[in-house]
């Protein structure tokens, strides 16, 4: 097969040019539909249980995604101050003006109810700002008033009195990037009083996705340039480089419009395609260039002037690259398959995006070796001979010898030979030290943490967490289990009873077909109602039977409304109270502090009296008193209206991972202490459970698909050179790439997060790909010369070279992420170029020093 498509490429290379030019253009064609997705509730699948409950939390209690706008005073001792006050009342106005905000649920001082007693059992609810204060005794009232409500300290203003913040309820949380530039521009006419922050997951995710497609237009032809210039510098052709800048380009261009015309969204992992394959897809490239320069300087020097003349230099450049082709064929067929077979690994996780990642890159990089099998052979056999020979007058006359890598890999080989026991025995110590620090290891993600400290989202997190309880948020919700036993059992108590000669035969057949289709919403004060209606067709003795029905109708539904239980209720408090003890939830808000708020008011307007009704009726009597006030749908946040659930809105000053865990160990270790009522359950919902919940799966994911990718590329590597020993020998540089770079993660206290973790499929494609080369023509050049001496000494020479040249290449190809303000591209960046650095020296260090000293059993060496 390789002879076919090599003596294709060879013998008709304007239809090879015309057909990958015409499929660049149609994939490229495809890019039009782009479409940009940043939601980390997309890391999880659309049936994913927590992403489904979370969902069904969200339109049970009428929730919505926050931006949250924070505004510190920076001229007063406080932010109850005429001046910020009035600014706060300019910009809360602006925004319920902006288009895409639930204005009914916006959250700030100027938007809530004051609840205030009149006379005992008499409240009033107020508009806390229905205008801005005039004077400064005007904002200390204010003051006095947002003390006595808890909603309010620490959530809308903050415990030192220097902040405020509004909660900005959004439709579409892919709205938030474009409502945040709405808030921001209403900011700019504000007076310089104080300092604005916005900051909340929506925005974060969204801003990210932003910058996230201005990257993907940089970044990208970014690393295009650098490979270049690196390849220009290492061939001294720029019409010979310009061959693998074109395999690379049509790749990426290939592959991306295939992604989007399938309908894929460009999520943060598949914005990533573009900058893994561009270095990736040239390494292919690079290795047959390697060769095809030397050999054809070496055949130009050594052929005498009649050879020349009888041999065109077209000929010449065909017979040099099919031979090199041919004979780089296996070793790179085998390294494009076991590269792919590592991000094809990524298939094996749960996470949506990471599996398309793996599968396009994995596609990506088969395609690349297929365009370069045809494609770099078709382009080098139409370099005319003025090319070529300013190609080989260039490199003759700088000389390959005298060139950084000419001169420092030859001593390396060396070095290998003669140091072979020391630099196995360091190597031994690196992974032991290595594996102590994957011990320390821990697992984390946040997407703030997505962009540099110094950015304005960054910077507002932090300044708005320092000053309030808490700008990420969790759900806690408590459900009523019982709700379908309890409502079973009084359905066959009504069936049982309502046959009595009491009852009108119509009374019964209306009875009876309620009873067999029941209402979803409220089905025990519907059957009230109904039974008063019938109560005035029966007899007196019938309409006393219609009164028990009614009587054990209410009771069933006391039960039915089971968070209007006080005791219940309490337990929901003495939770609440103990999570105030951890420091990791620094406040949580339910539906109690509502009704012990009402309560107090109700009652006495002290502080003696901010406590739970001691029956049902009377936290009945709170909750009703409370759907008088301006914002009455603030009930429904909490508890629905059946009341058989209720939520507690934590709020936490950090929106990490593990921080996230620790409180639902706080909370289970709560319950351990403190069971539950039989008929109780707790569930969690929110952004920042659901990024714990995604995590979890990808570390558990890319475990799996690392450790079964290993197993298959090491299954390859024994097929490839026919041996267990040299099979184990090519893994040695990727497991040891693999233990060492995540052996780094924990010594440096670098969270494993999502770049990192996909990080894990690149070690092992590209890792093992040095490896795949080295060994091969190692086996090739030792067939040639029999002599292990002569072999290692000429693999140090343009073999060595085409390794090194492809980690620096691959290397310095991701460096302009190094420039992006976006944190994952960054670590991409960094860790990339650790882990060509490492793969390549363990590579050129390592199995030539284990080779050394098993030679006479790997190469059959009788004699030295």
């Amino acid at each position: 097969m390789s002879n076919r498509l090599i003596t294709m490429a060879l013998s008709k290379p304007l239809w090879i040019y015309g057909i990958l030019l015409l499929v660049t253009l149609i994939s490229a064609s495809l890019m039009v539909n782009i479409k940009i997705d940043t939601d980390p509730e997309n890391m999880l699948s659309k049936d994913e249980p927590a992403r489904v409950f979370h969902n069904q939390v969200k339109k049970e209690f009428l929730l919505n995604d926050l931006i949250v706008v924070g505004v510190k005073t920076i001229k007063h001792e406080t932010i109850y101050n005429p001046q910020s006050l009035s600014d706060l009342k300019k910009l809360t106005d602006s925004i319920l003006a902006i288009e895409g905000v639930n204005h009914a649920d916006v959250n700030a001082l100027s938007t809530i109810d004051n609840i205030e007693q009149i006379d005992p059992g008499t409240i009033r609810f107020e508009w806390m700002m229905s205008k801005s204060p005039k004077t400064q005794q005007d904002a200390v009232e204010l003051s006095n008033k947002a003390k006595r409500l808890p909603f309010v300290v620490n959530s809308l203003v903050s415990g030192d009195e220097k902040a405020a913040t509004i909660y900005v309820p959004i439709y579409d949380k892919n709205e938030s990037y474009r409502i945040s530039n709405d808030i921001q521009s209403v900011i700019k006419t504000l007076s310089d009083q104080n300092q604005y922050y916005l900051t909340g997951l929506p925005v974060a995710e969204d801003t990210f996705g932003y910058q996230m497609f201005i990257q993907m237009g940089i970044s990208a032809p970014t690393a295009a340039f650098v490979i270049y210039l690196l390849m220009l510098y290492f061939f001294r052709s720029a019409t010979l480089v310009m061959a693998p800048m074109i395999v690379a380009m049509s790749t990426v261009i290939i592959i991306m419009g295939v992604m989007i015309g399938m309908g894929y969204t460009v999520h943060i992992m598949s914005s990533m395609i573009a900058i893994f394959l561009m270095p990736i897809a040239v390494v292919d490239s690079v290795h047959l260039m390697s060769e095809f320069v030397d050999k054809y300087v070496a055949t130009d020097k050594t052929s005498d002037l009649d050879s020349q003349k009888k041999e065109s230099t077209e000929q010449k450049s065909k017979k040099t690259i099919a031979e090199i082709t041919r004979h780089l064929f296996q070793p790179m067929l085998f390294t494009s398959v076991t590269s792919a077979a590592g991000f094809f690994s990524l298939m094996l996780t749960p996470i949506p995006p990471v599996q398309i990642f793996g599968a396009f890159v994995g596609s990506g990089i088969l395609l690349a070796f297929i365009i370069t099998i045809v494609y770099i052979p078709a382009y080098i056999s139409r370099m005319n001979e003025s090319q070529l020979t300013k190609m080989h007058e260039k490199l003759h006359k700088d000389g390959q010898s005298k060139s950084i890598l000419a001169k420092i890999l030859p001593s390396w080989g060396r070095f290998s030979v003669k140091k072979s026991k020391l630099i196995i025995i360091m190597s031994v110590l690196l992974v032991l030290v290595s594996v102590v620090g994957i011990s320390k290891i821990e697992v984390n993600d946040n997407p703030v943490r997505w962009f540099k400290p110094s950015h304005p989202i960054r910077v507002a997190d932090k300044i708005l967490n320092q000053h309030f309880a808490g700008t990420y948020d969790a759900h806690l919700v408590f459900e009523f289990t019982g709700k379908e036993t309890l409502t079973s059992t009084w359905v066959n108590q009504i069936n049982k009873i309502i046959h009595s000669d009491l009852l009108s035969p119509d009374s019964k057949q209306q009875i009876t077909a309620f009873l067999q289709e029941l209402p979803i919403n409220n089905p025990f004060q519907e059957f009230v109602l109904l039974l008063d209606d019938l109560s005035f067709e029966e007899t007196e003795q019938g309409s006393e039977f219609i009164n028990k029905l009614i009587r054990l109708t209410e009771q069933t539904s006391v039960q039915a409304r089971y968070f209007l239980q006080p005791d219940k209720l309490a337990y929901i408090e003495s939770l609440q109270n103990y999570l105030k003890t951890t420091s990791r939830v620094g406040k949580s808000n339910s539906v109690v502090d509502l009704i012990k708020t009402v309560n107090r008011e109700l009652r006495s307007g002290q502080e003696t009296d901010y406590k739970i009704p001691n029956s049902s009726n009377a936290v009945s009597q709170t909750l009703l008193q409370f759907q008088s006030s301006h914002r009455q749908q603030d009930l429904w946040h909490f508890i629905i209206p059946d009341h058989s659930k209720t939520l507690v809105w934590l709020q936490m000053t950090s929106g990490d991972n593990k921080d996230m865990a620790k409180v639902i160990k706080d909370v289970n270790r709560f319950i351990s202490e403190n069971p539950l009522p039989h008929d109780l359950k707790i569930n969690w919902a929110g952004k920042t459970y659901l990024n714990l919940i995604w995590q979890d799966k990808m570390v558990k994911g890319m475990f799996a698909s690392l450790a079964s990718a290993f197993v298959i590329v090491f299954i390859m590597m024994a097929l490839l050179f026919r041996s267990i020993i040299f099979g184990l020998l090519a893994m040695l540089p990727l497991s040891i790439t693999i233990v060492f770079m995540y052996g780094m993660i924990g010594w440096f206290g670098k969270y494993y997060d999502m770049p990192i973790a996909v990080l894990s499929a690149l070690t092992l494609g590209l890792s093992v790909d040095f490896a795949i080369h080295f060994i091969e023509r190692t086996r090739s050049i030792f067939k040639r010369t029999l002599s292990w001496e002569l072999t290692i000494k000429q693999m140090f020479e343009e073999p060595a070279r085409a390794i090194s040249r492809n980690a620096l290449v691959i290397a310095l190809g991701f460096t302009p992420l190094l420039l992006a303000p976006l944190v994952p591209y960054i670590t991409v960046g960094v860790f990339l170029a650790s882990i060509m650095a490492v793969s390549a020296l363990v590579t050129i260090l390592l199995l030539p020093a284990i080779m050394n000293l098993l030679k006479n059993f790997l190469f059959k060496i009788t004699q030295s």
